[in-house]
C-alpha cells in the first residue's frame, strides 16, 4: 500500500474512532502519525513533530484561558442574567432574547460549548415558567451559540480561518461568520414558528431569575479589559492569543479570578483534539493522502451539486463525532483539491459548506451542545423526551444544511 493510502487509511481510522469511541482522538492522530511517520513511511519524526499547529495551539489557549477567567468569576453568567431581562412581560419574545443572548456571548470569544454550559440552565428555568417548550429553548440557545461559534476571536472561528488559510483559501473571516449566522438565524426562526413561540402569553419572570446588585470590582475589570481586548483584536489587528494572554496575566494578577480554577476550565481536551489531528493532517499533505482523499470525495459530487453534497457528508460525521477537533480539521484542507478534481466549483463555497453543513446537527443530543440541553432539564421523562425530538431535529439538519449550502454558500462566496 502506498504512502498516501496508508495515511489516509489512518485518517479515516481516527475518524471512525472520534465516532465510537470516548477516546480523544487527538491522541489517537498523535500515535497514528507517529507510527506512520516512523516505520511505515519515509517521512520521519521530526517531519511530523514539525507539523504540530504551534500558532493555533497560543491562539487556543490564550482565548479560552481569558474566557475561562470570565467565567470563574461569574462576568459573563452576571452579563447574561442581565440580558434576559430584555424580555420582561413578552414570553413570545423569550426564545428570540435566549438566541441573541448565546450568539452574543459566544461571539465575544467562548464559542459555543462553554456559551450553552452558561445560558441553556438559566434558560430552561426561565423558560419553563413562561411556558417555552423545552425543544425550543434548546435549539434556540443551541442554535445562537453555534450562529456566533465561527467569528474570527471565538476558538472554532480561529480552528476554521487557520485551517482555510493553511489551505490556500483567500483570507474570508467575514463570510464564514455570517454564513454561519445566516444558516442558524433561518433555521432558529424556523423553530420559533414551528413550536409555537409566536403563541406564547405571559411573562417569564425573568426578573425573579436575574441576580440583584451590580457588578462586583472584578467583574467591571474583566468585562472592560475582555471589551478592550476585542477592540485592540479587530481594529489594531493585536496578536489573537498573545494579546489575550497578556490580558490574562493582568486579570490574574488583579486576583479577579483564582489561576488554578481558570486553568481547569480551559478546554484542553478540545485543544488536543484539534492539534493532534492537525499534526495527522499534516501527515497526508506530505504523503498525498490529502490528494488521495480530495479525489475520493470529488467522486461524490459535480460541480453544480458539490456544496450540497459536502454540507451533507460533513453533517452526517458531525452528528456523532467532533465538528471543531475532527471535521474541520479533516475535511477543509481539501476544498481546494475538491474543485481542482471536479473542473468546476469554488472553493470557498465549498469551505463555506462544510462549516455550515458540518454545524448545523451539533444540536443533536449525540454532539455535545445537545447533550447539554438534555442534561439542564430535571425531570427525567420531559429529559427523554427532548433526547429523542433533538436527535430526530440534529438529523434532519444534515438535510437542511445540504440545501442551505446548495443554495447560498455560492453567492456568499461571491460577494
Amino acid at each position: 500500500m502506498s504512502a498516501a493510502a496508508l495515511t489516509l487509511a489512518a485518517l479515516l481510522v481516527a475518524i471512525a474512532v472520534s465516532v465510537v469511541s470516548r477516546i480523544n482522538v487527538g491522541f489517537v492522530a498523535l500515535g497514528l502519525a507517529w507510527l506512520l511517520g516512523a516505520y511505515f513511511t519515509d517521512v520521519g519524526v521530526d517531519r511530523v513533530i514539525s507539523g504540530f499547529p504551534a500558532s493555533l495551539f497560543v491562539t487556543l489557549a490564550g482565548v479560552t484561558l481569558l474566557f475561562a477567567i470570565a467565567e470563574t468569576n461569574g462576568t459573563l453568567e452576571q452579563l447574561a442574567h442581565r440580558a434576559v431581562r430584555l424580555a420582561r412581560g413578552r414570553a413570545s419574545l423569550l426564545p428570540i432574547v435566549f438566541f441573541a443572548i448565546a450568539f452574543t456571548v459566544s461571539t465575544i470569544g467562548p464559542g459555543a460549548i462553554p456559551t450553552v454550559c452558561l445560558i441553556v440552565p438559566l434558560a430552561m428555568a426561565i423558560g419553563e415558567r413562561a411556558g417555552v417548550p423545552h425543544l425550543l429553548t434548546a435549539l434556540m440557545v443551541a442554535n445562537g451559540a453555534n450562529a456566533g461559534n465561527l467569528s474570527p476571536i471565538s476558538p472554532v472561528g480561529v480552528i476554521a480561518n487557520s485551517t482555510m488559510a493553511a489551505a490556500g483559501l483567500p483570507a474570508a473571516a467575514g463570510k464564514v461568520w455570517v454564513a454561519s449566522f445566516i444558516a442558524h438565524l433561518v433555521v432558529s426562526t424556523a423553530a420559533w414558528l414551528l413550536f409555537g413561540g409566536w403563541r406564547l402569553r405571559g411573562a417569564p419572570a425573568a426578573a425573579e431569575a436575574a441576580p440583584s446588585g451590580r457588578l462586583t470590582p472584578p467583574q467591571r475589570l474583566t468585562a472592560v479589559l475582555v471589551l478592550a481586548w476585542i477592540i485592540g483584536v479587530l481594529v489594531f489587528k493585536l496578536s489573537l492569543g498573545l494579546s489575550a494572554f497578556a490580558v490574562s496575566v493582568i486579570l490574574l494578577a488583579a486576583r479577579t479570578a483564582t489561576e488554578g480554577d481558570a486553568v481547569r476550565r480551559m478546554p484542553w481536551g478540545v485543544i488536543l483534539m484539534v492539534s493532534g489531528m492537525s499534526v495527522l493532517v499534516g501527515l497526508l499533505e506530505v504523503t498525498g493522502g490529502l490528494e488521495l482523499f480530495s479525489s475520493l470525495l470529488a467522486r461524490l459530487a459535480t460541480p453544480d451539486t458539490v456544496n450540497g453534497v459536502i454540507a451533507f457528508v460533513t453533517g452526517t460525521i458531525s452528528t456523532y463525532s467532533s465538528t471543531s477537533g475532527v471535521v474541520l480539521p479533516a475535511f477543509l484542507p481539501t476544498a481546494p483539491g475538491i474543485v481542482e478534481r471536479l473542473g468546476g466549483g469554488d472553493p470557498l463555497a465549498v469551505a463555506l459548506s462544510i462549516n455550515v453543513g458540518s454545524a448545523l446537527v451539533d444540536v443533536s443530543p449525540l454532539s455535545t451542545l445537545g447533550a447539554l440541553c438534555v442534561a439542564a432539564v430535571s425531570d427525567s421523562v420531559a429529559a427523554e423526551k427532548l433526547f429523542r425530538r433533538l436527535l430526530i431535529w440534529g438529523v434532519s439538519m444534515t438535510v437542511v444544511g445540504a440545501l442551505i449550502c446548495q443554495v447560498f454558500a455560492g453567492p456568499l462566496a461571491r460577494l
